[in-house]
């Protein structure tokens, strides 16, 4: 009878496998997607932890929503198939999983059939822990109905409490934005207003600007600060040669240039800058900068 019941496990386990290696490697248009993919993608560093609680913000996201709550989820019954079958300590058996799971990480990412990424390896890996944990917490009777409900409700049990973990975890560790602070008050001292494509644009914290193929640089000491910079440029409508380029560099390095012409005469940006010791701005020809602003990100012990 025990061996019966063995046979059917070990062939569950086997068909749930094969899905998840569909999953893994076949299913959302992979195949197709590796033939035009010639580079390697990993991502070695997590920088947060992809669980949480759906909220109304994720309807329009639910699809990604979904997919992160499926790399928890879909590695459950690993946790409960594998002990079933072979008995073994919690230690071994999410040590030789969290392998596994890394060995196929890599195949994905050599077979361009996918991405390394070590943070949907340790979400699989939690995912078995909590199908391994349910299964020592429900099979303890000779009640098959009773262990499979029992076991059932510690999956939900400790499914929440990871997620809810995972949320608390995050916010911990997320940078929150700090106040509006302008990069420089008033550049120019009357801050002129001026139109491009026939629109007022009336400076209000600073501006910045350069004069035909001459080049302007700005440099700013923020003391390794980690930012969230904004910035406005176009090029006015009374000039006569449209054509201007703004540089953004930190700490020496070049991190983003924005062409500005006929074509392109006007736009915004808004982006994330890590340990900023020297911010230059670089302005040539006749595009302006104005209201350029950051906030500064700490985490918020500090």
């Amino acid at each position: 009878m025990r061996t019966k019941q063995q046979k059917i496990i070990f062939t569950i386990l086997i068909i749930y496998s094969a899905l998840i290696l569909y999953f893994m490697f076949l299913a959302f248009g992979r195949p197709g997607a590796a033939m035009s993919n010639h580079a390697y993608h990993y991502y070695i560093i997590p920088t947060s932890i992809p669980l949480k609680f759906p909220t109304m913000d994720d309807l329009a996201y639910f699809q990604l929503w979904l997919f992160n709550f499926g790399n928890l989820a879909g590695f459950i019954p690993f946790g409960i198939l594998i002990p079933m079958l072979y008995r073994c300590k919690f230690s071994r058996f999410i040590s030789l999983f969290f392998l596994s799971i890394l060995v196929l990480e890599t195949l994905q990412m050599l077979t361009f059939l996918g991405s390394f990424d070590l943070m949907d390896a340790i979400v699989n890996t939690i995912g078995a822990g909590i199908g391994f944990c349910a299964y020592k917490i429900g099979f303890r009777s000779k009640n098959s109905r009773r262990n499979l409900v029992v076991t059932g409700m510690a999956v939900v049990i400790l499914s929440i409490g990871v997620i809810g973990f995972s949320e608390l975890m995050n916010k911990a560790f997320a940078k929150v934005e700090g106040p509006v602070t302008a990069l420089n008050e008033l550049m120019d001292e009357n801050l002129l207003s001026f139109e491009i494509e026939q629109e007022k644009i009336e400076p209000k914290i600073n501006l910045y600007s350069s004069e035909d193929k001459t080049t302007k640089i700005f440099t700013y000491l923020l003391e390794g600060k980690d930012i969230l910079l904004s910035l406005n440029y176009g090029i006015p409508d009374h000039v006569s040669d449209f054509e201007g380029e703004i540089i953004i560099s930190v700490n020496g390095e070049e991190v983003d240039v924005y062409s500005v012409n006929r074509e392109n005469r006007v736009g915004s940006s808004e982006f994330m800058l890590d340990e900023v010791y020297e911010l230059k701005l670089s302005i040539k020809g006749n595009v302006k900068l104005w209201d350029v602003t950051y906030k500064e990100m700490k985490y918020w012990w500090n």
